[in-house]
């Protein structure tokens, strides 16, 4: 069955807690833009920060929150110690998303914006 067809069926609590972590580690615009950048190739944190446009400390932390929620891992190269997406569900995900939110806004149609809680 598709996915697209399970509206009726109730997802197990560890699945619906699973995906809720997910979503809550990309709910930082930071770490959102650090998935994307990793969705389109390996890095290192140095050259990953160059990419965000982040401060080292910061890109670093977030590294870490987002490789314990599993959704990146560290491989040793060398001397470099280089980031990679371990969740490629997620990272289709991010780059779909991504993808949709700017088109919407290169053509004008950005209706159903999501918007912060209290905004």
């Amino acid at each position: 069955m598709a996915s697209r067809d399970r509206g009726d069926e109730a997802f197990p609590e560890e699945v619906l807690t699973d995906a809720a972590a997910a979503f809550g580690l990309l709910a930082s615009t930071a770490r959102l833009h650090i998935m994307w950048a990793l969705a389109h190739g390996a890095s290192d944190v140095s050259g990953l920060a160059a990419r965000v446009g982040g401060a080292l400390p910061a890109v670093s932390q977030h590294l870490a929150k987002l490789k314990l929620g599993g959704l990146v891992r560290a491989q040793r190269e060398g001397r470099r110690v280089v980031y990679l997406i371990d969740d490629p569900d997620v990272a289709t995900m991010v780059c779909w998303f991504m993808e949709q939110r700017a088109s919407r806004a290169h053509t004008g149609t950005a209706r159903g914006r999501a918007r912060a809680p209290g905004a």
